[in-house]
């Protein structure tokens, strides 16, 4: 079939089984009905919450309406995404996305009331048994305490939200609608626009005149605009630390990193074990020019491809057949859990007309994750599969050994699951391999993803640390400072073996992450945390497996850094990322012998 099919014309047993989720539309208006009711029902606690039955029955409330909106939510959610074109669903995830805003808007008492009783009564509640089940949530208001403000204080604060999400607003205009590239010849010398989305691909063009116009014509285009960007970006950093201030932070670095509970030392500490193995990405960099047999590497050399692209075919038999051979370590109940996955209905596989694209794990407590993937017959789909499913597992585990309350796992720990499981499939791919040549793709794939993810990720990090602290002490940020700083960190991150082009100074200017402050560095924590898992899990084996397994079935039910610890992995200490950085050393030593 060289169309892509409609929905109705894609064999039904590739396709996820929402009914396991709600039978019928008419089970689905039903329980819609019974939230709607009990979001009239929240208003009868307020004012009343210093009592603790009170407390207790707002809660279990609070509980049982959340979880009818979340289940509500997703189905219509899923359901839209099977065909987006499709009105009757699209109406439906309206109508979930108000009943959602709703239920917000209702229990929205709940925190403050509870954060105005005195300290001395607030720790009389966390210590009340009657309220066990609830300790952890009110620990983290009772954390949250002395960063709230007075009832007016907040309610200015809250006005100020509209116009504090101007800067990205502005930046996404700028970037996504007003900025015109443009146009570069491709690999067959035909003028074409350069877009976002063509930028990469030039980049991973084999003819070099073409990844160096395409990426001149983007730096040249930011560069035109550089002191709007400037400004844009410095009316960020400026909001943030409006907000530090208002809110009693000593820094907005330690305004981020409060919400997750996660330690100064981590981010610090990340930047710091990151430039003591410079020298294995500088090591990298002076493969990479042997690789590609240039005289000089450029910036515009990164994305270039190290091996002729290497046509792995995998059907989706296959690649579910080699996860679960890759996935043995973790032992048989991980297996048996994901096999259930493989066979019941968890997953939508096939790509069909108005779905959704790329891949996701969604669900809702108190029936089993979904997937959706748009799978296609290559490598990339195999290690989607295999990532997608360290999320549902993580959610599985979760829900199964948690209550309601404390399954939801913090996006700090959210991406270390499914990376472990990707880890693990390519250490068994690179294990049974017998031919060099896909042995070599294999690696640069892995070494790339080292590149990308922790590296790379560390650098924006560090940028982000380095403009604030200046922010914070009175400097002001030109565009000349932000493209000094920037290119003076890409010099030392990439090392003397390569050309550092004048050019690459704008990139700042073009990361939408930097609007979303000091996010990346949960990427390269995630990286490094599931390749230690993988590292223990790989020579340790069963212990680290129960340790893992544990890890698996904390969900939230304590701090993000605390969950990791009891799972031997201490992210406020270098070793995660020192055991990381020993993997990524074997991958570039046998890399190297291959090219000898």
């Amino acid at each position: 079939m060289n169309h892509v099919p409609k929905r109705s014309e894609s064999a039904p047993e590739s396709h996820w089984k929402l009914e396991d989720l709600f039978e019928s539309q008419a089970a689905w208006d039903k329980e819609f009905k019974e939230a709607k009711s009990l979001i009239k029902k929240a208003a009868e606690y307020e004012g009343k919450l210093a009592d603790i039955k009170q407390l207790k029955a707002c809660f279990e409330l609070e509980d049982e309406l959340s979880l009818h909106v979340e289940r509500l939510y997703v189905y219509a959610n899923m359901k839209h995404h099977e065909d987006t074109a499709e009105p009757a669903f699209q109406a439906l995830s309206d109508k979930s996305k108000k009943l959602s805003v709703e239920t917000g808007e209702a229990l929205s008492f709940i925190t403050p009331e509870v954060l105005s009783l005195t300290d001395e009564a607030l720790d009389a509640i966390i210590a009340d048994e009657s309220l066990a089940k609830y300790r952890h949530t009110l620990e983290e208001m009772r954390r949250e305490k002395a960063h709230i403000l007075s009832k007016n204080e907040e309610a200015l604060l809250a006005q100020v939200g509209n116009i504090s999400s101007a800067p990205s607003t502005i930046f996404n205009m700028l970037n996504n609608a007003d900025l015109k590239f443009p146009k570069v010849k491709n690999e067959n010398g035909e003028e074409v626009e350069l877009s976002h989305g063509r930028y990469i691909q030039f980049l991973e063009s084999k003819n070099r005149d073409v990844r160096r116009e395409a990426f001149q014509a983007m730096y040249d285009t930011y560069g035109k605009l550089k002191n709007t960007l400037a400004s844009t970006f410095n009316a960020n950093v400026t909001k943030n630390m409006f907000y530090s201030k208002a809110r009693k932070f000593d820094s907005a670095l330690e305004m981020s990193l409060y919400s997750d509970n996660i330690p100064k030392e981590v981010y610090t500490n990340l930047v710091g074990t990151i430039h003591k193995y410079l020298p294995l990405m500088h090591r990298y960099m002076e493969l990479r020019k042997k690789m590609l047999g240039l005289e000089e590497l450029h910036m515009y050399d990164l994305f270039a491809p190290l091996v002729d692209e290497f046509k792995m075919d995998i059907t989706y038999e296959e690649a579910k057949k080699t996860i679960n051979e890759s996935l043995k370590p973790l032992g048989d109940d991980y297996l048996k859990v994901l096999n259930e996955g493989f066979e019941n209905g968890w997953i939508d596989v096939y790509e069909n007309e108005g779905k959704r694209s790329g891949a996701y794990s969604w669900g809702a407590f108190g029936t089993h994750p979904y997937v959706l993937l748009n799978h296609k017959d290559n490598l990339n789909s195999m290690f989607t599969l295999a990532h997608e499913m360290g999320h549902a597992l993580h959610s599985y585990y979760s829900d199964t050994n948690q209550n309601y309350r404390d399954a939801q796992y913090t996006i700090f720990l959210a991406e270390v699951a499914s990376t472990l499981n990707e880890a693990l499939l390519m250490d068994y791919l690179l294990d049974k391999t017998t031919d060099p040549k896909e042995k070599m793709y294999l690696l640069t794939y892995y070494a790339d993803q080292f590149r990308t993810t922790v590296f790379r990720q560390t650098m924006f990090a560090e940028f982000e640390k380095i403009v604030h602290e200046r922010s914070e002490q009175g400097d002001s940020l030109t565009p000349q400072e932000l493209s000094k700083i920037y290119y003076d960190l890409n010099v030392q991150y990439y090392g003397p073996g390569m050309v550092i082009d004048k050019d690459i100074e704008m990139e700042w200017a073009r990361i939408p992450h930097f609007y979303n402050s000091f996010y990346v560095y949960k990427y390269a924590t995630g990286f490094s945390a599931a390749t230690s898992f993988s590292k223990q899990i790989l020579e340790e084996g069963q212990p680290a497996v129960e340790r893992y397994l544990g890890f698996l079935k904390s969900g939230g039910s304590d701090f993000s850094i605390n969950i990791l610890k009891k799972a031997g992995v201490d992210m406020s200490t270098p070793e995660p990322i020192e055991q990381a950085m020993s993997v990524f050393e074997e991958l570039i030593g046998q890399m190297e012998q291959l090219t000898k």
